[in-house]
Parts: structure tokens; sequence; C-alpha cells
């Protein structure tokens, strides 16, 4: 099983989703749970377009990190 990063925003009063790895790979939901689905399904289908194209499929290479910032020295 080949795991993809996503990054998922807050859109109003729902979420979307891309995937750094897969450029154009994108998708929506009410909820995360919706979201994180639909993201699923889009990175399969996007996959299986690249495949139908005879275009190479991207590895997973994006890392993601958190980093803390004290924000106590803007005061």
């Amino acid at each position: 099983m080949t795991e993809y990063l996503i990054v998922i925003e807050r859109a109003g009063n729902n979420f979307s989703a891309y995937s750094p790895d897969l450029p154009g790979c994108v998708a929506t939901g009410a909820t995360l749970e919706e979201v994180r689905a639909n993201m699923a399904e889009a990175i399969r289908m996007h996959i299986e377009g690249l495949k139908e194209d005879g275009l190479p499929i991207p590895q997973p290479a994006t890392i993601a990190e958190r980093v803390s910032v004290d924000l106590g020295l803007l005061a």
C-alpha cells in the first residue's frame, strides 16, 4: 500500500484537500471523515488516469512537519 500526504484546509463550512505529490488531485467534503474518503477516491482515480495515459506515477516524496512558535514575543 502506498501513502500520499494530503493537506486538508477549512473552506468555509466545508473542507478541501490536495496532495502535493499529485498536482491537480483535489477533493472536498462536509466533514473531515468525508474529505479523507473523497481524497482517497480522488487519488485512486488520478493514478488510474495517469496509468491509462501512459504517464509515470509520482512516488510520495513530500514530508510534513509542525513547528512551535512562541507568539508571546510579538506582544
